[in-house]
């Protein structure tokens, strides 16, 4: 791999916010800073429209110094939230969708997604605060968890009131389909994995790949079970994976961390690390048979000491834990006991 986002990844080792960038004539990169998130900020990617007006993939997190960052940088280039015509979403996670409501009222542009996450947001949006809270929690129990343990990591209604204020897309991308930005040949490639709806987006004039949080430089992203979603998340992932390996990208515009060169080799990674997580929960499950996914994730390498996840941290790594064992179960690698609270042995072979 060969790191062309130098600015980036220095801002990034100094704990600071990278600047602005120019990335081609008509291109640049806006970093929007999230609030009390060790990813610290997403990648804006802000487009010139043949005939007039801008366009952008992704908005960042809703605050007051996100629309700051956001708008600062659209007049950094010359332009302002009013010129932006189209909004293209990668995914619905709110660092991504966040903003989108705010400049889609103050500019009136359209906002567009992939159908599977696009139906997401509207139950989201739709659905009582607290309802949602009784959901999650209901399904960090029906994995293991104590239900003391599971209220306290949710938290409360108001942590997920930012839900109902995310815009539901008036238009939709399947894979395939090009985006409406003038001058720009993007074609949507659906990659599930991280969300049911992910989309990348490969750009047929300049050979650029915008991965959104499919393909990271440095970080595995997330990829989770959930109440009603997939049913075998990473293997929607990793066949995901193989299906932008082979794209001939000039350069991966990422949703976090840096831009760079090599995708063929960091999917390659990202597939192999997923194997390796594989194997290491075919030990755990070994040494600790009759396990829930929330037993076995405290077994398994974090990056930090397993007692000082709490909160949104243990509920990724819970479920990320269960994403893996699914696959493993789909491999006929291991079985549960189909209770309520399902515990995992290895199958018999």
């Amino acid at each position: 791999m060969e790191t062309t986002g130098t600015a980036q990844r220095t801002a990034w080792e100094q704990r600071s916010l990278p600047p602005v960038e120019q990335l081609r004539s008509d291109l640049w990169s806006v970093p929007v800073p999230i609030p009390h998130n060790p990813l610290r900020y997403v990648n804006v990617y802000l487009f010139a429209l043949a005939g007039g007006g801008l366009g952008l993939l992704d908005t960042g997190w809703e605050s007051e110094d996100g629309w700051s960052a956001l708008t600062e940088g659209l007049a950094s280039v010359g332009g302002s939230i009013t010129d932006v015509r189209g909004v293209l979403v990668t995914h619905l996670h709110f660092d991504h969708l966040g903003l989108a409501a705010r400049v889609r009222e103050a500019s009136g542009a359209w906002v567009a997604m992939h159908p599977a996450d696009a139906d997401a947001v509207r139950r989201l949006t739709a659905t009582e605060a607290q309802a949602a809270v009784d959901t999650e929690v209901a399904f960090l129990v029906g994995l293991g968890a104590p239900r003391e343990e599971a209220l306290a990591d949710v938290g409360g209604a108001e942590n997920l009131s930012g839900f109902h204020r995310m815009a539901v897309p008036d238009r939709l991308l399947e894979d395939g389909d090009h985006a409406a930005f003038p001058g720009w040949a993007l074609r949507a490639v659906h990659t599930p994995g991280h969300t049911p709806g992910h989309l990348c987006f490969a750009e047929e004039r300049t050979g650029l790949l915008f991965s959104g949080d499919h393909v990271l430089p440095r970080i595995s992203p997330n990829v989770s079970s959930t109440s009603g979603g997939s049913p075998d998340p990473l293997r929607d992932y990793l066949d995901s994976l193989a299906a932008v390996r082979d794209l001939d990208a000039s350069e991966v515009l990422p949703g976090h961390e840096w831009r760079f060169r090599g995708l063929a080799e960091r999917t390659d990674a990202l597939t192999a690390h997923h194997e390796r997580r594989l194997t290491e929960l075919l030990g755990a499950i070994r040494e600790h048979p009759g396990s829930t996914p929330w037993d076995l994730a405290a077994y398994l390498t974090w990056s930090r000491p397993w007692d000082q996840y709490a909160r949104r941290m243990r509920i990724f790594a819970v479920t990320e834990t269960d994403a893996h064992l699914r696959l493993l179960a789909s491999r006929g690698l291991v079985v549960g006991d189909g209770g309520a609270v399902p515990t995992w042995t290895l199958a018999v072979r």
